[in-house]
């Protein structure tokens, strides 16, 4: 997996999206819809299961990659209230059948959150946000890490599965018309979908500076 595959286009990622942009209630707001296909060599959740139990490191998915294709699709809204304050939300699916080849163990996730711009307390460029987002796993991934599977980023060789929740609030602070410093704060119940770990806090500061 650490070769770089060269049979482009025959394997590789294609993406499509259509946006949309509209008004409601005299207030802008966006549409998006994506769909996706990864083709390329990847291992299956099931096929990995069904091998001999006495199978080096079992269950080792690597001993099942093949080409393979994993769909999925998303849908985006993004909706201003007023000049203020903006709400968002995103829903995807994945195939849930394969092992992921990039980003995260995901197979569906609905997320909600608002953003509200500072001038109610003086601070027109400052931004507070609030955010939350619910993760799933397939049944054919949750057994697969159940049985002591690994993946991209989770396996611990046992899973107690719950879905992942996570809580997300921030507050950026401007500097100046160029630098924005951020605080966040991220709580995570079932981390990596085990309802025997966490919950975890995470905080985080990020600086950013445009010029």
């Amino acid at each position: 997996m650490n070769s770089f595959d060269t049979h482009i286009p025959s394997r590789g990622q294609y993406i499509g999206e259509l946006e949309l942009r509209y008004s409601l209630w005299l207030q802008p707001g966006k549409l998006r819809l994506l769909s996706y296909l990864n083709r390329g060599t990847a291992g299956g959740y099931t096929d990995a299961v069904a091998l001999p139990l006495n199978s080096p490191s079992y269950p080792d998915i690597t001993l099942t990659r093949r080409v393979r294709n994993n769909p999925g699709a998303a849908i985006n809204i993004e909706q201003a209230i007023n000049d203020q304050l903006g709400v968002f939300s995103r829903a995807s699916i994945g195939g849930g059948q394969t092992e992921k080849l990039g980003w995260t163990d995901c197979d569906a996730s609905v997320s909600l959150g608002a953003v509200l711009k500072g001038a109610a307390w003086g601070r027109p460029d400052d931004w507070i946000g609030v955010g939350g987002v619910v993760d799933a796993l397939s049944p054919e991934a949750r057994s697969y890490f159940a049985a002591g599977g690994l993946g991209i980023l989770i396996g611990d060789g046992q899973l107690n599965y719950r879905r992942e929740k996570i809580l997300e609030a921030f507050y950026a602070y401007a500097v100046n018309s160029y630098v924005t410093a951020s605080l966040d704060y991220q709580f995570i119940t079932n981390p990596a979908y085990n309802a025997d770990r966490g919950p975890v806090s995470i905080f985080a500061g990020r600086l950013h500076a445009e010029f």
